[in-house]
């Protein structure tokens, strides 16, 4: 949890620098995706429980790219990949105290972005499809499972920059709700 922390602050201050920079340097206004655009986010909230197990309020990690591919009406289609997991210590299950569960996630996932013409403003709706890689159990008693994997989302990202925002998506993914950071790489 501590390396996470180091590494989501030391990309954070990297990319504020640079953003600033950037957005110095050209008079460009901030704008939301694009065709022809590319996106990385990185976010962390709450986990998704997966094939009925039960996770004892768990943890969640994503990191979503995607690239505009397709104009659709007022907004842009896009395509990428996500991986993440849903991780939960110690919980209370069936009488026994030290269940655990986790979940790695790696799927594609398809979004319709619209900007709604607020500058560095940009919300999104897609699905995602994958595998799920599943390790739970408790004491000396363990199972693994791979199971397809389905989830839906919404979400939304304000770019204060050209290249940096920041961003929350809600819904049935690997997350059930998560905040992070979007970088705009192209």
């Amino acid at each position: 949890m501590t390396k996470t922390r180091i590494i989501l602050s030391a990309l954070l201050i990297g990319s504020l620098l640079t953003g600033t920079a950037k957005a110095q340097k050209s008079a460009q206004p901030v704008t939301p995706m694009k065709v022809g655009s590319a996106t990385l986010n990185l976010g962390i909230g709450v986990g998704a429980e997966y094939d009925g197990r039960y996770y004892s309020n768990p943890f969640g990690t994503k990191i979503a790219a995607e690239w505009g591919l397709w104009q659709a009406g007022p907004g842009v289609i896009t395509l990428g990949g996500e991986i993440g997991g849903s991780f939960s210590n110690n919980g209370d299950w069936e009488g026994h105290h030290d269940y655990k569960a986790r979940t790695i996630v790696t799927a594609v996932r398809s979004a319709w972005h619209y900007g709604w013409k607020v500058k560095g403003l940009d919300t999104y709706g897609g699905l995602s499809a994958g595998l799920a890689f599943q390790h739970y159990g408790y004491s000396d008693h363990y199972d693994n499972n791979v199971l397809p994997y389905f989830g839906g989302f919404v979400g939304a990202s304000y770019f204060f920059t050209q290249g940096f925002g920041v961003n929350a998506e809600a819904g049935y993914d690997i997350t059930q709700f998560q905040i992070g950071v979007v970088f705009k790489l192209k």
